[in-house]
């Protein structure tokens, strides 16, 4: 894993361990030599992420759309900041520069960008891992819910099994590192048919 997208909030949160995980990240990617790939932006835990990663000697590409340049307050300091036209170039782009992606903390464009990158994965569209990095077990609610999600029937076992969970971003790295992804067949069938 050279690069690794980072999503997470353009609002720091209330606890410090959100911004210390920030800060945990982005100095560990600098010492391993692993290039972060993020949104860009300048504020929350996006700046703290990048700050620390640059800090630290790393190097940090930002992914940004034109609209949200100002309102995000692009970071100026970066190895490399990409203006893109959409939310959805945005998106396309970070998948496509990276080897891996990790959750920290965040809001609803955390929770879309996570979602979205698991389901390229159930399609098959990437085989690359997903990690999220359970601070203070603000995702356990999510995580709960996926799981509910397959005792109700509506996902497979190995669709949960995309999300590789850690509290520790040494521990993710490490589940991260050792990722097989799952043989991508049939989606979906007719149960009557079975």
């Amino acid at each position: 894993m050279k690069r690794i997208c980072v999503f997470c909030g353009s609002r720091p949160g209330v606890r410090p361990a959100y911004r210390a995980a920030a800060e945990a990240v982005g100095a560990l990617f600098a010492e391993r030599g692993i290039e972060l790939v993020y949104g860009g932006g300048n504020v929350g835990l996006m700046g703290i992420v990048a700050d620390a990663c640059l800090a630290a000697g790393g190097r940090v590409v930002g992914v940004i759309p034109r609209a949200l340049l100002e309102w995000e307050v692009g970071h100026e300091g970066l190895t490399r900041l990409e203006v893109v036209d959409s939310m959805h170039t945005r998106k396309a782009r970070m998948a496509e520069l990276a080897d891996a992606f990790i959750a920290l903390p965040g809001g609803l464009g955390t929770f879309e960008e996570l979602f979205e990158i698991l389901t390229w994965a159930q399609l098959g569209f990437h085989s690359k891992p997903v990690g999220l990095l359970n601070v203070e077990a603000y995702y356990q609610p999510l995580v709960q819910m996926m799981e509910r999600g397959v005792a109700e029937g509506f996902m497979k076992a190995e669709n949960r099994g995309l999300l590789l969970v850690e509290d520790n971003v040494n521990a993710l790295l490490r589940t991260m590192g050792a990722y097989h992804p799952p043989a991508v067949g049939k989606r979906i069938r007719d149960e009557k048919q079975l």
